[in-house]
């Protein structure tokens, strides 16, 4: 099974998250300035909410996707908003990919909100979570 992981992080929380995701799998985290090169069979993609939406390096790290990608399975951090599931989801519908019901969500810090988020914990679950999914 190929897996690949890709995130888009400006202050570092979605980044601890996919730097603990991709050594659980076996594999390096990428930006999403980074396009897939090949099919995979999973995408972990991360994201975060800015201003309620993903960043346009988002959209355009999904619009630009010309490989097959068997689903996505969503992961992000916010410090207010719950998740970027549904935002994501529609960008890949409007594709044509496929997205996993499950997702990984933590709060992720900003400015006082949320200090040290995501943590060691945090970063714990998430490899367990990508673990799961790849099993």
């Amino acid at each position: 099974m190929k897996a690949e992981v890709r995130y888009f992080s400006r202050g570092g929380n979605t980044k601890k998250l996919a730097e603990a995701i991709a050594e659980a799998i076996g594999t390096e985290a990428k930006t999403t300035a980074e396009p897939l090169t090949e099919d995979v069979d999973i995408l972990f993609l991360g994201s975060s909410v800015y201003a309620y939406g993903v960043d346009d390096e988002v959209k355009r790290f999904i619009e630009g996707i010309q490989v097959g990608v068997g689903e996505v399975v969503n992961f992000s951090t916010a410090a207010l908003v719950k998740s970027t599931y549904k935002q994501v989801g529609k960008l890949l519908k409007a594709k044509g990919i496929p997205q996993a019901k499950e997702e990984f969500y933590c709060k992720g810090s900003f400015g006082a909100l949320h200090k040290g988020k995501p943590d060691a914990a945090d970063c714990e679950a998430a490899a367990k979570f990508a673990k799961g999914v790849i099993k």
